[in-house]
């Protein structure tokens, strides 16, 4: 059987037109009220072998919200944006427009002074390929949807450029079958629920 890796999106610890880079606050209220609303559809997940989470306050709560008691992996924490971290995209771009353009059209550099792009889905790919693959099946990592857009490249081995093109939605889940270098993407079709005539 497939090792199966299941990530669950981060609730919201922000408005999405404040996210910033390596954002560290807690849930926000409607962060909390997201989760109490899919708490029943995203319980399930609970009985994966192994469960883990990204080391940000966040991704902790959005796993104990549905009673994943994860696992913290400092593989899985976000990007380091060096001295950007805290800022907002539009932020870092007021400051330093040139560098913030040259960090988006090549995924090697590193004009923050942190990890480049490239850096960034190597070592999130790098925890997807040693999770132990013969004794268990199942998995589910609940992280920041730049994690889990980083780990999606790796899988599909997509060039990096690929990042930019993903929307991970908050409390949103996507499943990677297969083994180290070897990832498909695994897209869960939902049961419909019967009609009510």
């Amino acid at each position: 059987m497939p090792l199966r890796v299941t990530f669950v999106a981060a609730a919201h610890g922000s408005p999405s037109h404040a996210e910033r880079f390596q954002d560290d606050r807690p849930l926000d209220q409607a962060g909390w009220d997201e989760v109490q609303r899919v708490v029943g559809y995203l319980l399930p997940l609970a009985a994966a072998e192994l469960r883990y989470c990204s080391p940000t306050p966040r991704s902790r709560a959005t796993g104990d919200a549905l009673g994943y008691a994860p696992l913290s992996q400092l593989a899985l924490r976000d990007c380091d944006m060096g001295r950007w971290r805290g800022l907002t995209l539009a932020e870092a771009m007021a400051r330093e427009p040139q560098a913030v353009d040259a960090w988006l059209a090549d995924p090697r550099a590193s004009p923050h002074g942190g990890e480049s792009m490239l850096a960034f889905i190597s070592r999130v790919g790098g925890w997807l390929d040693t999770r132990p693959g013969d004794d268990w099946a199942r998995i589910v990592a609940v992280a920041e949807p730049a994690v889990i857009r980083a780990a999606l490249v790796y899988a599909l081995q997509a060039p990096p450029s690929a990042f930019w093109s993903i929307d991970v939605r908050p409390l949103s889940t996507i499943t990677v079958a297969g083994r180290a270098g070897r990832w498909t993407l695994r897209l869960d079709a939902v049961s419909p629920q019967p009609s009510r005539t």
